[in-house]
Formats: structure tokens, C-alpha cells, sequence
């Protein structure tokens, strides 16, 4: 469980690694993170600038899917 919280790492890859199985060790990492809510650090300056990149990121990765999606809705009646 560790493993997951302290690291970052999937837990299907943790799983995997311990032989177990997936949504059981997703259970136990779940559980322990709503027990120890209160308990997580504060983020680093470095993670809040990297969170906010990622955010920034994700905004524009959406604008850019949008906008496909309305030139392959339009490119496909242009064909008909």
C-alpha cells in the first residue's frame, strides 16, 4: 500500500509486482488514504508549479480535442 502512496506508482503495477490482485489492493489504498486524510503533506513550491502546468496542459489538450472534433464532424458531411 505504501508503495502506492508514497511513490506514485499504478496500483495495477503495484499489484502486479505483489502478486495481488488490483482492486483489492485499490481498496486497502483507499481506505487508508480517507483514515489518514488529515495526515498528507502540504505540496512542495516544485509540485504546485508542476500541478499548475498539468492543469494548464489538460486545458489546452481539451481546447485542441474540440476543435478536431468539429473539423472531423464537418470534413465528414463535406463527404456525404
Amino acid at each position: 500500500m505504501k508503495l502506492v502512496i508514497e511513490t506514485s506508482r499504478p496500483v495495477s503495477q503495484v499489484a502486479k509486482e505483489l502478486g495481488i490482485n488490483a482492486g483489492t489492493l485499490a481498496n486497502w489504498v483507499n481506505a487508508y488514504r480517507r483514515a489518514h486524510a488529515g495526515e498528507e503533506p502540504e505540496l512542495t513550491v516544485d509540485e504546485r508549479a508542476r500541478l499548475k502546468e498539468q492543469e494548464r496542459e489538460i486545458r489546452e489538450l481539451q481546447m485542441e480535442i474540440a476543435f478536431l472534433k468539429k473539423a472531423a464532424a464537418y470534413f465528414a458531411k463535406e463527404q456525404r
